[in-house]
């Protein structure tokens, strides 16, 4: 609506030619606005979450209790380039690193 109003202003027989100079500008202005809101709200907290995804995949370690997105409890028996061994009750079971979701502790060896 906001960007509306000086299109209409512009479009006015009285419209001068700065007016209508100003209201691109206005324009422009609000556009530039949008584009960092998208960013802020969207884009860098995804950005965030990525990272800590990564810095968690990289500090697995065997011994440390794991929970997978699947919601499988383990503890990791092994790492390999791009799987993880897991122990989860009497089963073993290879998952992709991308699949930890989160570290909740390490068992004492």
């Amino acid at each position: 609506m906001l960007t509306v109003i000086p299109s209409l202003i512009a479009l006015l027989g009285e419209a001068t030619p700065e007016d209508a100079k100003r209201a691109n500008l206005y324009q422009m202005g609000v556009i530039a606005f949008m584009v960092v809101v998208f960013y802020v709200m969207i884009i860098r907290p995804q950005q965030k979450q990525a990272k800590q995804q990564a810095d968690l995949v990289k500090g697995l370690k065997k011994g440390d209790k794991v929970v997978t997105t699947s919601g499988i409890i383990g503890v990791v028996t092994g790492i390999q380039d791009n799987a993880v061994t897991l122990r989860s009750a009497d089963t073993k079971l290879e998952v992709l690193k991308s699949s930890i979701s989160q570290v909740t502790g390490s068992v004492e060896a």
